[in-house]
């Protein structure tokens, strides 16, 4: 499995952008049977940084309601990674 099968993609919302300002902390979509080391090691060999840590969450589907129907939104698993000090990931591609 390559390190681009393994992180799918970042997730950007409030929470993250505020972890990223403050902590200095990545959020990533990443496969289902990604584990810490497969996620640092694919952080690696895509960015050339080496984190600090790799945390990981499994989410569960939560029930939707549109009108009478009933549904559930899609499981997913992602990663928290802390970089090192003074390292960033440019997520939007606005660096020169």
């Amino acid at each position: 499995m390559s390190a681009r099968d393994i992180i799918i993609r970042p997730v950007i919302t409030e929470k993250t952008m505020k972890l990223s300002d403050a902590d200095n902390k990545i959020t990533f979509v990443v496969a289902k049977n990604a584990n810490k080391v497969s996620v640092a090691q694919a952080v690696r060999e895509i960015y050339n940084i080496k984190p600090e840590k790799v945390n990981i969450v499994n989410v569960h589907p939560k029930t939707k309601r549109v009108g009478r129907y009933e549904g559930k939104t899609n499981a997913y698993k992602k990663a928290i990674v802390t970089l090192p000090a003074g390292q960033t990931i440019d997520l939007f591609g606005t660096e020169d």
